[in-house]
């Protein structure tokens, strides 16, 4: 059933296509740089603690508000998830209002409020100020947690954390925290489906009475508002918001490595690895050298027009972007990262010229055109950031949290455009480590640790969930000592879906889906028989994208244009336009076992076609899988799709649920399958 892949390669090729416009687009010629002026907020302290600062701003006729519990980290351990499930709760119910009073007060407004567990923000028109405002201390002061709505969080969060346990990206993401901080520090643990299963209501109700408190908290007002009725109101509703004088405990993070190694994630369904290099800084808004800390950034790899970017991309086609970041240290240490999603075949080369880029730029004087394009970067977002009422809130803020000069943002274009050549490579030298860096790669092991073990770093193994492990045993190893060949393989699956007799009674099938993509409904009907393919998906009536499979051609049919398929894609889509390939599957010489590996928790044998890998279960014998690679503008995609939810029809079994990740993860759910039915010739023209 990997018919589904096709309509989704055309979501891939739309998405790819927007990103290379993105990219195509050249920066704008700086002008002179213009003198700005940050709005000044005026402050009063309320008697429980929470400090107001208010801006006012007269320009448009709105308001906005951002609440701030700046406590320290807390650490959950084994119960990870209590604060997000703790987020999806507030603001749905209140002591004053019901959930669907209080919803309709916001639509009414045409205001938009939200919470979280570290506090809340809220913005609309100015001339409903005070409403506003007292829907947002409603909802953060006096939300009312249920144990329904916990319980609909609760499932919520675990069904995310399953959804992303087959993403690259996710765990890659996760487990760059967890090894550079420590797993068990607030920053490097993570969520997961134990964890959430431990979190209780009680739990929750806890952590709402001990953490959400007025202390450590702020509000920001930026608006178009009268101060004193503001300040008035904000009393009247704050005051009465009671300490907790909760106690925090200090926190010990990891320290940088003292030589540089690869720290590896084996995930047998990749076919690209998430590369990141890391270290911890100290760095802090208030240093000498924050502006040549950034800079050097911004050159290194802060947009399209740096430096890795333009090797790993534009020079060598590995990769859609590579770039890097760094933040500064408040709460805990600051991170500088480099990174990349490249094709399996050259992540050792792409390690190497991440290398050779960060070495390059603490040895060698950067050239004073990538220093004014830098500068004339930072100053355009600037002056473009500046007109925003959130820009000015969270600038407000950042002066309290960081204990800035007062004058920090209207000497800021001054401090840019102070930093000189040799204060970029002093600043590259402290902060990008190139000897003391943990390079995290999370990828297919058999297929790219041979060229990692020649690169001469010690490696380091780790599993999905950030726990040092043993280094992964061969696939292929473990296929052939259980004896598995791809006739075995067939065969099995073939038994376990009906056996052959009952599929070559199969002349034709009519499979009717739907799926939610950005909201929105798409239906997808897909009719096979024997040398001929549709696969046709509508949005609200409209159809969105078409494709057609016969003996002579294939094509895509989407946005009022034709994309004929040739060559190798042609003969691999001609391949799946019949119900069931896997019984032409013994006979194709190119088919080979690829090996063992852990899909979904369970061990799958893949057997390999051209592009595409399909693993089927080692116990059931079912498809639990399928990764297609594809390439598009000179980089290579891939999309995964999960089976599963298989359900027999006419004493076939049909997998009902297809999950597929082209970047977005798409649940497509099966509504109707129809067998020997339902399919004529014209359906194919």
């Amino acid at each position: 059933m990997k018919k589904i892949y096709i309509y989704a390669a055309s979501v891939v090729f739309a998405l790819a296509a927007l990103e290379m416009q993105a990219q195509d687009r050249k920066q704008p010629t700086p002008g002179p740089a213009p003198t700005v002026q940050v709005g000044k907020p005026t402050s009063f302290t309320l008697s429980n603690g929470m400090k107001v600062l208010v801006v006012q701003n007269t320009k448009l006729p709105r308001v906005s508000y951002t609440l701030t519990i700046d406590n320290p980290l807390v650490y959950d351990g084994d119960k990870a998830g209590v604060s997000s499930i703790l987020s999806e709760m507030l603001g749905n119910e209140t002591k004053k209002m019901n959930k669907e009073k209080f919803q309709e007060e916001i639509d009414f407004l045409g205001a938009r409020i939200n919470f979280h567990s570290g506090g809340a923000s809220a913005n609309g028109l100015s001339k409903h100020n005070e409403t506003i405002l007292n829907l947002l201390s409603d909802g953060a002061l006096n939300s009312v947690l249920t144990q329904e709505e916990f319980d609909k969080a609760k499932a919520k969060a675990i069904e995310g954390v399953k959804s992303g346990e087959n993403s690259v990206t996710n765990i890659a993401r996760r487990v760059e925290s967890a090894v550079l901080y420590g797993k068990k520090t607030p920053v490097g643990e993570f969520e997961t489906v134990q964890s959430l299963t431990n979190v209780t209501f009680a739990d929750v109700q806890e952590y709402y009475k001990k953490y959400y408190s007025p202390e450590k908290a702020y509000l920001v007002v930026v608006g178009d508002i009268d101060y004193k009725k503001t300040e008035k109101a904000v009393r009247g509703l704050f005051d009465g918001w009671k300490k907790t004088n909760t106690q925090f405990k200090d926190v010990a993070y990891k320290e940088n490595v003292q030589k540089t190694e690869i720290n590896f994630v084996d995930m047998s369904n990749a076919v690209q690895s998430e590369i990141a290099l890391l270290n911890e800084v100290e760095l802090k808004m208030t240093d000498k050298d924050y502006f040549a800390a950034i800079l050097a950034n911004q050159i290194l790899g802060g947009g399209g027009e740096g430096r890795l970017f333009l090797n790993l991309r534009e020079a060598h086609g590995w990769t859609y972007g590579a770039y890097s970041s760094i933040s500064t240290s408040r709460k805990y240490p600051g991170k500088f990262r480099a990174g990349a999603s490249v094709r399996n075949v050259v992540t050792d080369s792409s390690v190497t010229e991440f290398i050779k880029e960060i070495d390059l730029i603490r040895t060698t004087p950067v050239k004073e055109d990538e220093l004014k394009l830098a500068k004339a970067k930072y100053v355009g977002n600037f002056v473009m950031e500046i007109q925003k009422p959130t820009t000015v809130a969270g600038y407000a803020l950042n002066k309290e949290l960081y204990g800035l000069p007062a004058d920090f943002y209207e000497n800021y274009i001054k401090n840019i455009n102070a930093v000189t050549v040799a204060d970029v490579q002093r600043a590259a030298q402290k902060y990008f480590l190139k000897d003391n860096m943990r390079i995290v790669i999370v990828g297919k092991g058999a297929d790219v640790l041979p060229g990692l073990e020649r690169l001469g770093y010690d490696i380091k193994y780790y599993s999905k969930e950030a726990d040092e492990v043993a280094k992964p045993t061969s696939g292929q190893d473990l296929a052939a000592k259980k004896g598995l060949t791809v006739s075995s393989v067939v065969d099995k699956y073939i038994n376990a879906i009906g056996g052959e007799k009952k599929l070559a009674e199969v002349k034709s099938m009519v499979i009717s889906s739907v799926a939610e993509v950005q909201g929105m409904q798409l239906e997808s009907i897909t009719k096979v028989q024997e040398g001929y393919l549709l696969s046709e998906q509508k949005m609200m009536g409209n159809t969105m994208s078409k494709q057609v499979v016969t003996p002579k051609e294939a094509f895509v049919m989407a946005q009022g244009q034709k994309i004929e398929m040739k060559g190798e894609e042609l003969k691999a889509l001609q391949a799946e336009a019949t119900p069931f390939s896997e019984l032409k599957l013994k006979q194709n010489k190119e088919a080979v076992v690829v090996g063992i590996e852990t899909v979904n928790v369970k061990q799958a044998v893949g057997i390999k076609v051209g592009k595409t890998v399909s693993y089927y279960d080692v116990e059931s014998g079912l498809k639990v899988s399928s990764v297609t690679s594809q390439e598009q503008g000179g980089q290579v995609m891939s999309i995964t799709t999960t089976y599963e939810d298989y359900k027999e029809v006419k004493g076939i079994k049909i997998p009902y649920k297809q999950v597929m990740n082209v970047g977005v993860e798409i649940i497509n759910i099966v509504k109707d399958v129809k067998i020997n039915e339902g399919v004529s010739e014209a359906d194919f023209k």
